[in-house]
């Protein structure tokens, strides 16, 4: 971490602001596409991507909220560490909350013997997905480090561990495209859950942002 002049610290904020708002706005588009494309291909990883989109934009709105108090407190840095660490905690649980629903939804498939349609707009997603996910993980974590902030940190923990969701999903939907092997699908659910709970267990402590 470094540190900057006063000066510097507002162009931070400004820049957070933007890459929250880019992460905020991409996820719902993201989260919506995915939903559909995961219902009506009987997708359970898919529908569980979608989710985790809106969750993931619910944090982003969390991070905007602690960023733009930061600017209202400027000379209160108790307030400032309070919004903080209600911000991690908030990241934290949303990341719980998707965990147990993806493992619920993952199982479930598997013992009913649901097997998804192909879904080519969700390949096509998890594409795009990578790239925007890779970048905005990259960038929001070098603005949390440079801004000293654990919660906007955390933040980029989640939009990284989203990169690997949507690997997992393009794995998924591409071996039951390629190969006909359904429990591919949900198989890729559960092992995004297992990231998804340690990640929440790692951010609820205040743990730093893992290597990216």
């Amino acid at each position: 971490m470094h540190d900057h002049n006063p000066v510097d610290r507002p162009a931070l904020l400004r820049r957070g602001l933007r890459l929250e708002y880019i992460s905020l706005s991409w996820n719902l588009v993201e989260g919506a596409v995915a939903i559909i494309a995961g219902v009506f291909a009987g997708s359970v990883a898919l529908v569980g991507f979608g989710v985790d989109s809106f969750i993931e934009s619910t944090s982003a709105a969390v991070i905007i909220w602690r960023v733009m108090a930061e600017t209202r407190n400027r000379t209160e840095p108790d307030k400032i560490f309070a919004t903080e660490r209600q911000a991690q905690k908030f990241v934290a649980l949303s990341l719980a909350v998707f965990g147990l629903y993806l493992l619920f939804e993952s199982g479930s498939a598997i013992v009913r013997n649901e097997q998804p349609e192909v879904s080519n707009t969700g390949i096509v997603l998890a594409v795009f997905s990578l790239g925007v996910m890779w970048w905005l993980a990259r960038s929001i974590r070098r603005v949390g480090q440079d801004l000293h902030s654990h919660a906007i940190e955390a933040d980029s923990m989640q939009t990284f561990a989203c990169f690997w969701m949507s690997l997992s999903l393009l794995l998924g939907l591409g071996l039951n495209a390629l190969f006909g092997l359904w429990w591919a699908d949900p198989l890729a659910g559960i092992v995004i859950s297992a990231l998804m709970f340690k990640e929440a267990k790692d951010i609820w402590a205040g743990k730093d942002c893992c290597g990216i």
